[in-house]
């Protein structure tokens, strides 16, 4: 089945929901702007093994702020990464620390 608007605007509303299901495959969404999901009233909740944002950008200004002493100590292990959110919305990537990496200063929010 295809759900396609080729000249014009595609718009699904429905007054009790709209499920999209595929049992036995992928679902997958491609726009050329921007794919927006917004609730209104309530939230946006993905399930799932795993969540892969291949593109998000890191701030380099966390990493490069631990000591190259401490660096050496944990080279064996793996990184642990937060993702924080900008003003305007924009996700990133910050190493995370024992407090909190994510300052709206970055120059990853402008």
């Amino acid at each position: 089945m295809s759900l396609e608007s080729p000249t014009r605007f595609l718009r699904m509303e429905a007054p009790k929901g709209i499920k999209i299901l595929a049992e036995a495959g992928d679902i997958q969404a491609t726009c050329r702007n921007e794919l927006r999901l917004e609730s209104r009233d309530g939230e946006i909740s993905l399930e799932a093994k795993r969540i892969r944002l291949p593109h998000l950008l890191q701030d380099i200004s966390s990493s490069s702020s631990s000591s190259s002493s401490s660096s050496s100590s944990t080279s064996g292990r793996q990184k642990v990464y937060e993702v924080c959110v900008c003003e305007n919305g924009r996700l990133f990537l910050s190493q995370a620390g024992t407090g909190t990496t994510c300052h709206m200063s970055n120059n990853v929010c402008v």
